[in-house]
């Protein structure tokens, strides 16, 4: 039953493998690592990485995520709304910052755990160069629990999930049943990197959660349709169980959970 997965899980892993390409700088011990991500000017998201001793890996965006925000127009110092984000990335993913560099420490036995974390801080703060518009005055996640409060729905906002890989999952909230729980994942753009992440995601927390709380686990992907998303994208999420709600047909009923 839980073959298909399993298969899809283990394609997801060969498709990092595959797409990522290190590179060391000679004589000053850094690595640089290019990833399949893809940052906010299309190109593949680079971290780099060095080990400071036995115990201690420094792995780091060598200042390029805030910067590259920056040449798009986005100001993160100038705005409350902005610096709020972003505080609230960097503590849902243990990432520290010093100047404009993004950065995390790993002792070695959870690097993997690390470095997704930093490449998942930096995909989300690369989506706040929408704000540079005019036209946006909010974040789409902020948007989403705002109508979640209009709704009076009771939910868990910024909701880990721990997967079977050790790795853990950030949603925007939990909303918990007596038989079921709904997560829910806002999207203000829709990418195949971005898509792709979150199946893998679902992929390694569905059955261990399940595990846990005895009840159905169950996704909602609500996507800013803006700009029209592909249609190929929304029907990866639809195939691999995920509930799909472009922003314009929402409704209160979205929320419902036995």
């Amino acid at each position: 039953m839980m073959e298909w997965i399993d298969n899809k899980i283990a394609e997801y892993y060969s498709w990092l493998k595959d797409n990522t390409a290190i590179k060391e700088d000679k004589g000053t011990g850094w690595f640089s690592v290019s990833t399949p991500f893809v940052g906010l000017f299309n190109d593949n998201i680079e971290i780099f990485i060095k080990k400071v001793s036995e115990s201690e890996i420094i792995l780091s965006d060598d200042g390029e995520t805030i910067g590259n925000l920056k040449m798009s127009g986005v100001d993160i110092s100038r705005s409350s709304k902005r610096r709020s984000y972003l505080q609230k990335v960097l503590s849902n993913h243990g990432v520290l910052v010093n100047g404009d560099e993004l950065y995390i420490k790993s002792n070695g036995a959870d690097f993997a755990k690390r470095k997704h974390s930093l490449i998942s801080a930096i995909m989300n703060i690369s989506d706040m160069s929408l704000l540079s518009k005019d036209n946006i005055s909010s974040l789409f996640s902020e948007d989403v629990m705002a109508f979640a409060d209009s709704c009076n729905v009771i939910y868990t906002p910024s909701f880990i999930v721990r997967g079977k890989s050790g790795l853990d999952f950030n949603f925007d909230f939990q909303i918990a049943g007596r038989e079921s729980e709904l997560v829910v994942k806002s999207f203000n753009t829709l990418r195949q990197d971005n898509v792709s992440s979150y199946l893998f995601c679902l992929g390694d927390t569905k059955e261990e959660r399940e595990k846990q709380t005895g009840k159905s686990f169950r996704s909602l992907a609500i996507i800013n349709d803006s700009v029209q998303p592909s249609n190929k994208l929304i029907e990866a999420l639809n195939k691999y169980g995920t509930n799909v709600l472009l922003w314009k047909d929402k409704n209160k009923e979205i929320f419902n959970v036995a």
